[in-house]
């Protein structure tokens, strides 16, 4: 499991992973996911078109940091998750916690409301 990040700006970070978010993909990433997931009002992009597999393992990675984000005022967003993934997420309730996005522009948009 890759991470990789960039600042879009001042208060919105995208982190795009890659590979298999399972038992192992999880240990890879979750210091830096978490420490990216902080600060004040900050709005978070998770871009998750080259995860090919996401475990239950993941789901509440996801849903802590959204949680932890909304404490301080922020927000976060997922982008375009490959099919596979967009089901697991749909069946464990995730879209009602985290909205799910095709579009860059629509996601970064909502994020600022």
């Amino acid at each position: 499991m890759r991470l990789q990040y960039s600042d879009l700006d001042s208060s919105t970070r995208l982190i795009k992973l890659s590979g298999t978010l399972d038992n192992y993909g999880v240990s890879d990433v979750e210091i830096d996911f978490v420490r990216l997931c902080t600060g004040d009002n900050v709005c978070i992009l998770v871009d998750l078109s080259r995860v090919d597999y996401i475990s239950s393992i993941a789901i509440p990675l996801l849903i802590n940091s959204a949680k932890s984000l909304a404490r301080q005022g922020g927000k976060m967003a997922l982008l375009k998750p490959q099919k596979a993934v967009e089901n697991v997420l749909e069946l464990t309730g995730i879209p009602l916690i985290i909205p799910i996005y095709e579009s860059m522009q629509a996601a970064v948009s909502d994020l600022k409301k």
